[in-house]
């Protein structure tokens, strides 16, 4: 492996809020994996819930482990099988630049014959091929990560790492719009304003809708102000969904994105959205939620869940390369990895306005 040292720093996950800064074996990329040199990686929204024990068994699967999937950074040794295949080490080679997401699927069942490979048949089977990297598979708090070739994509000229990082959140963002099938014209609500909901703004605004609203507060939703969103701040207003009612002549948007995840969003959604619309479901409720089926039966609302981001890398980094997508005030913050429970405390308090924190290694 060269200058490829023979061990790394990363944050080891030992137990339910046990974690600690380690030295361990640097990865062996295999099959079609590619070693990457870690440059900067994203704390999401999932990861305080992974560290706290919140998925027991599940993510992860056991103790010890290494999490953490929004990652970018540069390729820095091929597999031999890879290395193989002229046109594949060619696109991949030692200096490229890349930014990665967290699922590749094991290929060969119908949902990843079909493109659905984030909701793999053989999800969690990492004998099968699947891999889910930092639930399921070691993750991105580290120096290096192993990662399929079909889970990197590289980053456009321009872009940096930390902007590369930032791909996890923006793609579940688009997959969330293209789910929505949002459209030039369309009256668009994004409930949540983290980096989610702010990225599905401007992936609306790119699809062609002709406003959208968003339901927050805080520094958040000020953001998402700045961008050109039409703030309804349910902190100062009755009624959110009277608001979004008057912006429509009382009939409702089109489709509304939830990115919250929360009983109290949900209900603002189910109301506000228009009989015949689309209401994507982007947020992971972690508690029971209440549903009015009758009601949304009714309505004929589309509902439409959100798994990751499937087949959307290439298309995300390339808006932001294009300038029609910005990380500007969504990354609010960045730490070295020794400093991860530093970053972790400022993530999830929300000091000093914090939205997405990003890590060195």
């Amino acid at each position: 492996m060269g200058d490829i040292p023979a061990t790394m720093k990363a944050v080891v996950l030992k137990g339910p809020n046990e974690f600690e800064l380690q030295e361990v074996p640097v990865p062996q990329p295999t099959g079609d994996e590619v070693l990457c040199r870690v440059r900067a990686i994203a704390i999401c929204g999932t990861d305080p819930k992974i560290v706290a024990g919140k998925f027991p068994g599940m993510w992860p699967p056991a103790y010890p482990c290494i999490i953490g999937h929004e990652w970018a950074g540069e390729v820095v040794e091929l597999s031999d099988d890879l290395k193989a295949s002229k046109k594949v080490a060619a696109k991949y080679a030692v200096g490229t630049r890349v930014a990665g997401e967290a699922h590749k699927g094991c290929g060969i069942c119908l949902n990843c014959m079909t493109g659905h490979y984030t909701v793999c048949l053989n999800y969690g089977d990492n004998a099968s091929g699947h891999r889910h990297y930092g639930f399921t598979s070691q993750g991105a708090y580290a120096q290096y990560i192993v990662s399929s070739v079909k889970s990197v994509t590289p980053l456009p000229d321009g872009l940096s790492y930390h902007q590369g990082a930032m791909l996890d959140s923006a793609g579940v963002a688009l997959h969330g719009v293209q789910r929505g099938a949002v459209k030039t014209g369309d009256a668009v609500l994004i409930t949540g304003p983290g980096a989610v909901g702010n990225f599905s703004f401007q992936y609306s605004k790119a699809s062609g809708a002709r406003f959208v609203a968003m339901i927050g507060r805080g520094p958040r939703l000020e953001q998402a102000v700045k961008m050109g969103a039409i703030g309804i701040d349910y902190e100062k207003v009755d009624d959110p969904v009277a608001k979004v009612l008057e912006l429509t002549g009382g009939i409702g948007v089109d489709c509304t994105v939830e990115c919250a995840g929360t009983q109290q969003a949900i209900d603002w959604a189910i109301k506000a959205t228009r009989k015949g619309g689309r209401l994507v479901m982007n947020g992971l409720p972690t508690s029971t939620i209440e549903v009015p089926w009758g009601q949304m039966t009714l309505a004929e609302l589309d509902i439409l869940g959100v798994r990751a981001n499937p087949n959307t890398a290439a298309p995300a980094l390339a808006l932001m390369a294009s300038g029609a997508v910005t990380t500007d005030g969504i990354h609010t913050h960045t730490f070295p990895l020794d400093q991860f429970a530093e970053a972790l405390a400022t993530f999830v308090e929300r000091r000093d306005g914090a939205m997405k924190v990003v890590l060195e290694p």
